[in-house]
C-alpha cells in the first residue's frame, strides 16, 4: 500500500501518545495534511508533535490533552472541533483501557473507565463526526478492537465484552454506510508489544508474558501498516499476523460448548496448581 492514499487528509487519532496510536501518527505524518491528536498525557503529546513536524514540516498538528473518561470534556472537545471548521476525513478510534484479573476482584472504577473509554467515547466521537463526513460525501472510520472481541476471555471479561461491542458496532455501522461513501474498518490485533498490558495488570510485578504470547506477537509497526492498508482497500476487518489470523479462524469454528469445556479445564488446572503443595525443584526440572 502507498501511504499516498491518505494524501491531504485530516485525521483524528485518540490515544495518540503511545503504542498503536502513536505509530498511526508516525506512519500517516508524511502524507496527511492535518492531524488532530488526543491523549491524556500532555508531555507525550508535545514530544510526538515535535517528532511529527520533523517528519513533515508542512504538517498541521492540533494536540489536545483530554481525559476520555470525562464525557463533559469530550463534549467540549467535539464542540471545539465543530467550531474550528476542521473536517475529519479519517477517524481512528484507538484509545482503550484494559483490566486483567478475575471480575470478582476488580475495582469498579477500573470497570467504569473501560466502559466509558472503550464503548461510550468511541460511540460518541463517531456520532459527532459522522455528520460532517456525510456532508462531505466521503470519509473513513477505523475502530481499534481486539481478537478478544471474538470470544469470551476469562480474566479479561469486561475488556473482551467492550471490544465485542466495538466489533459488532463497527460491522453494523459499515452496513448502514455502504451507500454513503464512508468506510468502516475494524482492527483486531492479538498480542502487541506496547505498554497496554502493563497498564492492564493490577499487580505491576506480575509478568503475563508467555511463550505463546511471544509466538503470536506482532510488532506495532506491522499492526499499523496492515490496518492502514485495510482502510485503503476498504476492508471490513483486519487481524494482523498470519498465526493470529489462522488461530482466530479456527476458534471461530469451535462450538461454544467446547470452548466452555476448555475454560473449565483451565480453571480446574489453575485451582489445582494453587492447592498443590510446592514440590522440590528436581521434580519439575525442565518443565515450563
Amino acid at each position: 500500500m502507498s501511504i499516498s492514499f491518505f494524501a491531504e487528509c485530516t485525521v483524528l487519532i485518540t490515544g495518540a501518545s503511545a503504542g498503536i496510536g502513536r505509530e498511526f501518527a508516525r506512519q500517516l505524518a508524511p502524507a496527511v495534511n492535518t492531524m488532530i491528536l488526543v491523549a491524556r498525557r500532555n508531555d507525550r503529546l508535545e514530544a510526538l508533535e515535535l517528532e511529527l513536524r520533523i517528519i513533515n514540516p508542512h504538517l498541521e498538528v492540533f494536540s489536545r490533552q483530554l481525559d476520555l473518561r470525562d464525557h463533559a470534556a469530550l463534549e467540549r472537545f467535539c464542540n471545539w472541533l465543530d467550531e474550528s471548521g476542521l473536517s475529519v476525513d479519517l477517524l481512528i478510534n484507538n484509545a482503550g483501557l484494559g483490566d486483567r484479573g478475575a471480575f470478582i476482584d476488580s475495582e469498579w472504577e477500573r470497570i467504569l473507565a473501560m466502559l466509558r473509554v472503550n464503548i461510550e467515547t468511541l460511540t460518541y466521537l463517531t456520532y459527532r463526526i459522522l455528520p460532517s463526513m456525510r456532508k462531505a460525501g466521503f470519509g473513513a472510520i477505523l475502530n481499534v478492537s481486539s481478537v478478544a472481541s471474538l470470544l469470551p476471555v476469562p480474566h479479561l471479561a469486561v475488556y473482551a465484552a467492550t471490544k465485542a461491542y466495538v466489533t459488532s458496532f463497527s460491522e453494523a455501522l459499515r452496513a448502514e454506510l455502504r451507500n454513503a461513501n464512508i468506510s468502516v474498518t475494524t482492527l483486531c490485533p492479538g498480542p502487541v508489544p506496547t505498554e497496554f498490558d502493563a497498564v492492564a495488570r493490577r499487580d505491576p510485578e506480575t509478568n503475563t508474558s508467555t511463550a505463546a504470547r511471544e509466538v503470536f506477537s506482532v510488532s506495532v509497526q506491522e499492526v499499523v501498516r496492515r490496518a492502514l492498508n485495510a482502510v485503503a482497500r476498504d476492508k471490513a476487518r483486519v487481524i494482523p499476523g498470519t498465526l493470529v489470523h489462522l488461530s482466530m479462524t479456527i476458534v471461530a469454528f469451535i462450538p461454544m460448548y467446547l470452548k466452555r469445556l476448555i475454560f473449565n479445564a483451565q480453571a480446574t488446572r489453575k485451582k489445582n496448581a494453587f492447592a498443590s503443595p510446592a514440590r522440590p525443584n528436581y521434580e519439575i526440572s525442565g518443565t515450563i
